[in-house]
């Protein structure tokens, strides 16, 4: 089956029309001021409404966020799903109270860091973010991806992390990730997407074909 494919930190239109035209399940828009990708709601739904129907999957990624975060959002743009990087049990609480699916960041280090067990609709699989870093996430580092080999995950999930065009083949034949997210990894400038480094990226992971897939 073919590999998903997750484009985040969109904030522009050629960036979302490039992830549209090479196939990606997933686009996705962050809300975290931190965040060189950080969007306005006004902005994301500009974006979101040029999603055709049957088009990719628009999600919204939260850092540690309030039901006041998640509401003014949701106030704005439609979204489709939630990536959220915060406990588990307050992810479970963002899931019951909004009714989308709810995928976790989950910053791994070791093996014995993979879940397995979970209420949520899915896990984002990413090496640990450095410390003292003022960013959650991969931070472009990648994670070793021969952790995830042979881990039997509860549910779907994608590796994110230090990921690009030259190494997202290898990425996920080594760690078998039925799906990859990626953001830094094609841009050309700090929260600047690269039309031609997305097709590129989304042809790679689609050369790579699998027996199973996110879902």
């Amino acid at each position: 089956m073919t590999v998903g494919v997750k484009i985040c930190g969109i904030t522009d239109r050629a960036a979302l029309d490039a992830a549209m035209d090479g196939g990606a399940r997933w686009v996705g828009f962050v809300f975290f001021g931190p965040s060189p990708r950080n969007i306005t709601p006004t902005m994301a739904a500009t974006l979101a409404a040029r999603v055709p129907t049957g088009g990719p999957g628009r999600i919204g990624l939260f850092v540690k966020p309030t039901d006041a975060d998640i509401e003014h959002v949701l106030g704005t743009v439609t979204l489709d799903g939630l990536q959220v990087y915060a406990p588990e049990p307050r992810a479970m609480e963002i899931r019951a109270r909004f009714g989308l699916p709810v995928w976790r960041a989950v910053g791994v280090a070791t093996r014995a860091d993979l879940p397995h067990d979970t209420g949520l609709d899915g896990l984002v699989i990413e090496s640990r973010a450095p410390a003292g870093s003022t960013r959650p996430g991969g931070n472009a580092v990648c994670l070793d991806w021969g952790l995830t080999h042979g881990w039997r995950p509860p549910v779907a999930w994608m590796l994110a992390g230090g990921l690009n065009p030259d190494n997202v083949a290898h990425a996920i034949m080594r760690s078998d990730a039925p799906a990859v997210d990626v953001s830094s990894g094609v841009e050309s400038a700090p929260g600047v997407k690269s039309p031609a480094l997305i097709r590129a990226f989304i042809a790679s992971a689609h050369g790579v074909h699998r027996t199973t897939g996110a879902t």
